[in-house]
C-alpha cells in the first residue's frame, strides 16, 4: 500500500510540475491562500496520509522555490483524436534567478504512445531571464498521426470523416522583452513540416471505397517569422480567478524559405476571469481564440482547424480537426464552482461557439455550438492545478469525454 501511495504522490508531484509549463511561463512555484478559513485540500494530501504520520506530514517541505525540481513518471490520458494513451513523462522547474523577482522556467516532454498507434513527442520549454527582463518560449513537436479529417465548409458538418496519416515535425522559437509592466513584445522563428501524408482505407456503408473529395499534398511545409504583443494581469497563469491576458500574433511564410506556398496569418486571443461574490469565491471565465489568413493560400492542414490551437483545447463537443475553413473565430465561457468547500473537488458548466469562413477557394462557412459539464479534482492546492474531466456535446450526435490536466483555458 505504502509504495502505490509512494508512486500516486510522485504523480501528483509531476502533475504539478507539468501544471506549471501549460501555458508556457509559470509564476513562482506556489499559490498562497491566506484567507482561507477552510483547510484546502488535494490528492497530495491524500496519499501523505496514506503514508505518513501527521507528524511527519508537518515536516515534509515542499514549498522551496529555490531548488530545481525534476520527476519522472508514467502518466496516462485521453481524447477523442487519440483515444487512451499511455505517457512517459519528465518535467523540471528551476529559477534563474530570486524566486521573488523571478517567474519559474520550465522544460518539460513525454513519450506518448495512443490507442490508435499515434506516437507524440512533445518538447516544452519557457525560460524566464533574471528579473523578467526575456522570455524564451520553445514548443517542438514531433507526431506520427494516424487521425480523421473532414474537409472544409458545410461539408464537415455531415460526413464521418476521413481517415489520413501523416508524420509532422513542429518548431516554434519565440524570443519575447519586457516592454512596460504586463506587456512583452517578441519575435521568433516558425516552421510545420508534414510529410507523407497519405489517405487511409476509407469505405462507405457496405464496404464500398469512398475516396476524400479533396486534395491532400504529399507533403506541406511553412516556414516563416512571427512577431507577438501579450498582455497580461492575471496574478498567475494556472487557473486564474482573475485578471486578463491578451495576445497578437502575425506570421508570415515566405516561399524562400522553404514554405509550400507564400501565406501569412493573424491570432487573436482574449480570456478574462470573473471572482464572483460570496464565500465560495466561483468564477467565470471568456476565451477568445480567433484564426485568420491575412494573406495567400495555407496548405490544407495549415488551415485554422477545431482543436488545433496550441494546447488542442479548443472546440470540446467534437473531435480535433472536426471542422477547418479560412478563418476561424471561437468563443468560449466557463462558470468554475466549488462541490467541495475544502476545494478538493470542483465542477463546470461550459459553452462554446465555433465559426469557419470555409476554404480558401469557397466562400461557404459553418457555425458550430457546443457545451458541457465537468469535474474538478484538485491536484495540487498550492499550484491551484486541477484534473479536469469533462464530457462535452456539439451538432450531430458529436460528444465525448475530454481529460486535461489544468483548465482549458
Amino acid at each position: 500500500m505504502k509504495n502505490i501511495a509512494g508512486l500516486a504522490i510522485l504523480m501528483c508531484v509531476c502533475l504539478n510540475l507539468f501544471a506549471q509549463e501549460a501555458e508556457l511561463g509559470s509564476d513562482t512555484l506556489l499559490v498562497q491562500h491566506p484567507k482561507d478559513t477552510i483547510p484546502q485540500r488535494d490528492i497530495m494530501d491524500m496519499m501523505l496520509r496514506m503514508r505518513y504520520t501527521n507528524n511527519e506530514i508537518t515536516g515534509l517541505d515542499s514549498s522551496d522555490k529555490s531548488k530545481t525540481h525534476f520527476a519522472l513518471v508514467p502518466a496516462a490520458g485521453y481524447s477523442l483524436q487519440t483515444g487512451f494513451a499511455v505517457i512517459i513523462a519528465a518535467n523540471t522547474v528551476f529559477n534563474t534567478g530570486k524566486p521573488s523577482t523571478t517567474k519559474a522556467s520550465s522544460i518539460f516532454t513525454c513519450v506518448s504512445f495512443t490507442q490508435y498507434h499515434q506516437l507524440i513527442v512533445p518538447f516544452i520549454a519557457s525560460v524566464w531571464t533574471p528579473n523578467n527582463t526575456y522570455q524564451f518560449v520553445s514548443d517542438n513537436r514531433y507526431l506520427k498521426y494516424p487521425s480523421l479529417t473532414f474537409g472544409t465548409g458545410p461539408d464537415a458538418l455531415t460526413n464521418k470523416g476521413y481517415a489520413i496519416e501523416y508524420y509532422y515535425l513542429k518548431l516554434h522559437e519565440t524570443l519575447m522583452r519586457r516592454i512596460v509592466p504586463n506587456v512583452y513584445a517578441g519575435v521568433g522563428y516558425y516552421y510545420d513540416y508534414f510529410w507523407d501524408i497519405r489517405e487511409k482505407q476509407n469505405t462507405r456503408h457496405r464496404g464500398v471505397p469512398e475516396p476524400i473529395p479533396f486534395v491532400l499534398n504529399k507533403e506541406e511545409k511553412a516556414a516563416g517569422w512571427v512577431a507577438k504583443v501579450n498582455y497580461d494581469t492575471r496574478p498567475r497563469l494556472i487557473n486564474p480567478s482573475k485578471g486578463f491576458y491578451a495576445s497578437v500574433l502575425l506570421r508570415h511564410n515566405p516561399k524562400w524559405l522553404g514554405s509550400t506556398s507564400k501565406w501569412s496569418s493573424g491570432l487573436v486571443e482574449l480570456r478574462k476571469f470573473f471572482t464572483l461574490p460570496g464565500r465560495a469565491k466561483n468564477v467565470l471565465a471568456f476565451w477568445s481564440y480567433n484564426w485568420f489568413t491575412v494573406a495567400g493560400t495555407p496548405t490544407y492542414l495549415m488551415l485554422p482547424s477545431t482543436g488545433w490551437d496550441d494546447y488542442f483545447n479548443s472546440g470540446r463537443g467534437y473531435i480535433q480537426g472536426r471542422f477547418r475553413g479560412k478563418d476561424m473565430v471561437y468563443l468560449e465561457s466557463e462558470y468554475r464552482f466549488k462541490i467541495l468547500r475544502s476545494g478538493l473537488l470542483g465542477g463546470v458548466l461550459f459553452a462554446n461557439a465555433q465559426y469557419f469562413t470555409g476554404s480558401p477557394e469557397r466562400s461557404n462557412s459553418v457555425w458550430a455550438p457546443g457545451g458541457g459539464v465537468g469535474l474538478r479534482l484538485k491536484v495540487n492546492k498550492l499550484s491551484a492545478t486541477n484534473l479536469a474531466i469533462d464530457y462535452g456535446f456539439g451538432l450531430n450526435g458529436s460528444q465525448g469525454f475530454f481529460v486535461n490536466l489544468g483548465e482549458a483555458f
